[in-house]
């Protein structure tokens, strides 16, 4: 039985997700814990559910969703996985850092690219990636038919949608991605944002005003 469980982290209260099964071997998207007090508080969230952290993916590569990669690559050893199309994100990590008054150091870049359609593994269970651009343009999905749920990022958010107004954004490409590959899974779909709470794909579909306009 696959599980999930949210963690909020730094200033942009960021959803990391920590997504495991029966076996304890565990994923985590989006490691975002910035200051030392919730990187302890993450690696005990990891040993006290007593949890076997086997890799790491993103969602997409804006700064905020990025924070705890290294640290993951580190002291897991867990490569960083994300996909092609946000290298440039990531190049530019230490610049957005600058902006926002956050302290980041370099990226040596993305260590293992993640397309579209991709099966990826939880111990015996499996996410499916799912391609969905606007937001940023490598912007992924991932999407569990066993558990209900799917990851969404910052894509698409209980009542709303991500800003298409960085580097990179597109707002007529994230309502497409959004209606073509997000909301024509099950309406009992669970959907957990890269902030705020959870929603489904069913009430997306109803009361979202950005996709219930003509």
């Amino acid at each position: 039985m696959i599980q999930i469980d949210t963690l909020v982290f730094n200033s942009f209260q960021v959803n990391t997700y920590l997504v495991w099964d029966e076996t304890g071997n565990c994923l985590v998207v989006d490691p975002a814990f910035y200051s030392r007090e919730e990187r302890v508080f993450f690696e005990n969230q990891i040993s006290e559910k007593g949890l076997k952290l086997t890799g790491q993916i993103n969602t997409h590569c804006h700064v905020d969703h990025i924070l705890g990669v290294q640290h993951v690559q580190e002291h897991y050893g867990s490569p960083f996985r994300a996909h092609g199309e946000e290298a440039n994100l990531v190049k530019n990590a230490p610049l957005s850092g600058d902006i926002f008054g956050l302290s980041v150091e370099p990226f040596t870049g993305i260590d293992q690219t993640i397309d579209d359609k991709e099966t990826i593994h939880v111990g015996n269970q499996i996410l499916h990636s799912i391609h969905v651009p606007g937001h940023s343009p490598g912007s992924l999905a991932y999407y569990s038919k066993e558990g209900g749920f799917v990851i969404t990022g910052d894509a698409l958010f209980q009542g709303s949608i991500g800003r298409t107004d960085l580097p990179g954004g597109d707002y007529d490409q994230l309502i497409q991605s959004i209606r073509t590959r997000l909301l024509v899974l099950p309406p009992e779909t669970v959907v957990y944002a890269g902030h705020g709470p959870s929603s489904t794909i069913g009430y997306e579909i109803s009361e979202n005003p950005f996709l219930t306009m003509s």
